[in-house]
């Protein structure tokens, strides 16, 4: 029987017997049609009873809890388990739906805390690229441009990559779990383009300011952030929308993939009307521009970002079939608050909250009371939630949710080495590149899909089964030095271990036990079960 405990990494155990070792993609392959044919029946259907309410301590975990907790966090470790377990699912869930400050591990808030992008603000950020750029203008072209030039686009990438280090790291460690994945959720849902303009200067605080405070709060507190924040001004162009030069590329975005939906019952009219109501809604890095003496109660400035009433459309308009009086800043206000009012917005918002958390098609009826709920709680993002993960259809719906890359290379790295911390990164980064969902890595809008079919080709599975044995065998250079962080030594997960024995081994598919059977080594074993059907859907 294996000791309680974290993962031990020690030499692996010798298996009984010697088997053949089927090639590995063969294998998968094998294994995940397997799978897809005899995949358990979920744990509503086998009559067993729904947790609901406060169950407090558990006797004994059962699929349908593991499955659960699974999905509500990035996948199953030791901490997790021992708090559901102690809290039951009820209060569980209260605390992810209203998270204290999280405690993560020292060596990973030191690591944070380290980096350029924690102090880094959007002003700055700006003013400082600029002013390079209006530097390297001024030299001739030759060798000492290349490298101004280098270093500039250097400095960016650097910026870039730690408020991606920040994020993956928070998702594999925080004790918030719900919060970490609602983060990623809004990240992906209001998306923006590192690679646009100067975004990759920007990124670090959208995520920290914009999207994080609002992630479990409300949602048109939500869509004011990200419509304020200098990154989704210069991705969707609304620093060029003015009185007289109308960019409509915002408003359009903000209500097709924001907001409203497509079929969300504006017409092209209302996409016009709403980007007159944002004209003047841009970035100033610089001096406050000199306004009218009768425009300047109405001048607005945080930061970067700028309301200017000179550059403001103040005609009156109509959204909605509702007048708008030109107000100024007011009037982006209201628009907003008119918008996340439509019954289009609740509809549409909780049906993208349950294609990701639920199902691809996900049960009419459950979105229809989630939206009741949005729509009661003036669109309390967490109220939205409880309605949800506490539903018979998402019980219904546990262990058929295919996940997708960041969620299948996030889970596999806590469930392997089960908080321990790594040392390096850029492997898991280098993974979600090769997977096709890198973070700030989708060049259009509409943030990547959510669902099966996008992330079930042979292409992924063979990577995901790389992956796997990547993370299984300690090879994968989690745990090399990087930033100035000493390397954290080596070594293989043991996956077999008590969390293991507690909530996976009991409740896995009867193919999955006999490949794992067939393994010759703890890293081929490893590799395996992180490649299984098992773990692939949640």
């Amino acid at each position: 029987m294996i000791s309680a405990g974290a993962p031990v990494f020690a030499d692996p155990p010798v298996f009984a017997g010697t088997r053949a070792t089927l090639s590995g993609f063969a294998f998968f392959l094998l294994l995940a049609c397997a799978g897809c044919a005899t995949r358990a029946p979920t744990a509503v259907s086998q009559g067993l009873p729904r947790a609901a309410g406060d169950i407090g301590t558990l006797p004994v975990l059962r699929r349908e809890d593991m499955r659960w907790l699974e999905r509500v966090t990035f996948g199953l470790d030791s901490t997790t388990v021992a708090d559901y377990r102690r809290l039951g699912r009820e209060r569980f869930l209260a605390a992810q739906l209203h998270p204290a400050d999280p405690r993560l591990p020292a060596p990973i808030a030191a690591a944070i805390a380290a980096m350029d992008v924690t102090g880094i603000e959007p002003q700055a950020a700006l003013a400082d690229v600029g002013a390079r750029n209006k530097a390297l203008g001024t030299l001739p072209e030759g060798a000492e441009r290349e490298l101004a030039r280098k270093t500039l686009n250097d400095r960016g990438n650097e910026l870039a990559y730690e408020a991606i280090r920040r994020d993956l790291l928070r998702a594999v460690y925080s004790p918030s779990q719900l919060q970490e994945q609602m983060i990623w959720f809004w990240l992906n849902h209001f998306s923006v383009y590192q690679h646009k303009a100067n975004v990759r200067w920007l990124i670090g605080d959208y995520e920290e300011h914009a999207i994080r405070p609002h992630a479990l709060g409300s949602f048109k507190d939500l869509v004011l952030a990200t419509l304020e924040h200098p990154a989704m001004l210069q991705y969707l162009d609304n620093q060029q929308n003015s009185v007289g030069h109308v960019n409509e590329n915002y408003a359009r975005e903000l209500m097709e993939l924001h907001t409203l939906g497509v079929d969300g019952g504006y017409s092209q009219a209302d996409v016009q009307q709403l980007a007159l109501v944002l004209t003047g809604v841009g970035i100033n890095t610089g001096e406050a521009p000199r306004l009218k003496p009768e425009l300047r109660a109405l001048y607005r400035r945080q930061g970067a970002f700028e309301f200017n009433p000179a550059r403001h459309d103040f005609s009156a308009k109509v959204l909605f079939g509702v007048r708008v009086r030109g107000q100024g800043w007011s009037e982006v206000e209201n628009a907003v608050a008119l918008i996340v009012a439509q019954p289009a917005c609740a509809r549409f918002i909780s049906r993208e909250l349950a294609t990701y958390f639920v199902a691809d098609d996900p049960p009419a009826a459950l979105v229809a009371r989630m939206a009741r709920t949005f729509q009661q709680r003036d669109g309390d993002i967490a109220a939205v939630l409880h309605t949800m993960f506490m539903a018979r259809e998402f019980d219904a719906s546990l262990g058929e949710k295919f996940k997708d890359p960041m969620r299948f290379v996030v889970s596999s790295l806590r469930f392997a080495y089960d908080g321990r911390p790594i040392s390096n990164v850029r492997p898991l980064l280098n993974w979600l590149n090769s997977l096709g969902e890198a973070p700030y890595g989708r060049q259009t809008p509409d943030g990547y899909p959510m669902t099966e079919s996008n992330w079930a080709s042979s292409g992924q599975l063979s990577r995901r089964f790389e992956i796997a044995r990547a993370i299984g065998s300690g090879n994968g250079g989690l745990f090399d030095a990087e930033q100035g962080t000493a390397p954290s030594g080596t070594g293989f997960p043991q996956l077999s271990n008590r969390l293991y024995f507690e909530a996976v081994e009991p409740f896995l598919l009867v193919k999955t036990r006999e490949a794992l059977g067939r393994a010759n080594s703890q890293q081929e074993w490893n590799t395996f079960l992180l490649s299984s059907p098992d773990f692939a859907y949640e």
